[in-house]
């Protein structure tokens, strides 16, 4: 198991280009997509206003989701240092032990941010946060197990970041039982999505002792898993959808996953290859049912 190099006590200062390159913005987009998702599913005419969804999507983004990839890069410094030593920590561009303080400080900022957008958004933010430090640190370090790190990153980017979003609609308030169950089934379906994701550091994770799921299993029982990770949740939700009476949007997810599948065809006669393209194709088809699902439980078009 890698084992994270000891902490500088040294305090160096990094330029406000390495602190914005450590939060890495260009993984900010799912848990804000996710927050917008819940934020439809909580339905129109709730008094919302557009300070409260800016405000979220900082706090889903920006704030908690760039809390979690400081923090990461911090206990990864080590690994960075042989694989990606252009980052940051291993270039010396945020010296000494500038980056875990940002990542304290930055984790603070989130979570009092939350504060002021209700109890339910604290609670959520709370647990993302708990779930980001347990992601990267000792002693937990979630991410050296993909069934464990998977799922702690599936919940954040994906549950916790709908939740959030109705709850500010609401108020502050707990969302509904079925926006908390669309929520989790979603979230389910987010862990395939960081199975496949791990297909392109397979070789590196072998090296370093991180067991993800394309490391345990192989390339290929690993996306078969990952397809059954996208798929049954998102049956579950056609289903629900049925149940609750909304059949055009259960027919419109249907036809999403429909597409899912033909695309899942042809990423297990190959996964290697093709997981790069499932993730730009495939992926899309899931989200876009994510917001269709959301439209249809918020009662847009009632």
């Amino acid at each position: 198991m890698n084992q994270s190099a000891p902490v500088n006590v040294a305090v160096g200062r990094a330029s406000p280009g390495a602190l914005l390159e450590l939060l890495k913005p260009i993984t900010w987009f799912p848990p804000m997509w996710a927050f917008v998702c819940g934020w439809v599913s909580a339905g129109p005419g709730t008094g919302i206003n557009g300070w409260s969804l800016l405000a979220g999507i900082a706090l889903t983004g920006p704030l908690v989701c760039g809390a979690s990839q400081v923090v990461n890069d911090w206990y990864d410094r080590d690994v960075d240092a042989l694989n990606e030593p252009h980052r940051p920590i291993p270039s010396g561009r945020a010296p000494g032990n500038a980056a875990l303080w940002f990542a304290l400080v930055w984790t603070l900022f989130a979570q009092s941010w939350a504060l002021m957008l209700g109890p339910w958004v604290a609670a959520a933010t709370f647990v993302g946060l708990l779930l980001a430090w347990a992601y990267s640190a000792p002693p937990l370090r979630l991410k050296m197990n993909g069934w464990w790190g998977n799922s702690a990153v599936a919940l954040s980017y994906e549950g916790l970041a709908w939740v959030t979003g109705a709850a500010i609609v609401l108020g502050g308030d707990l969302p509904s039982a079925p926006i908390l169950i669309i929520a989790l089934l979603y979230s389910i379906g987010a862990h395939g999505i960081m199975t496949l994701n791990d297909f392109k550091s397979v070789e590196g994770d072998l090296q370093m002792g991180i067991r993800s799921l394309p490391a345990q299993l192989g390339r290929e029982r690993a996306a078969k898993v990952a397809c059954l990770f996208m798929l049954l949740p998102q049956l579950a939700v056609i289903a629900l959808l049925l149940h609750w009476q909304l059949a055009p949007y259960a027919a419109a997810v249907t036809m999403v996953v429909v597409a899912q599948c033909l695309a899942m065809k042809r990423l297990l006669s190959d996964p290697k290859e093709l997981a790069p393209w499932y993730n730009a194709t495939g992926v899309s088809l899931f989200v876009l049912g994510m917001m269709t699902a959301a439209v249809g439980l918020g009662g847009w078009f009632a």
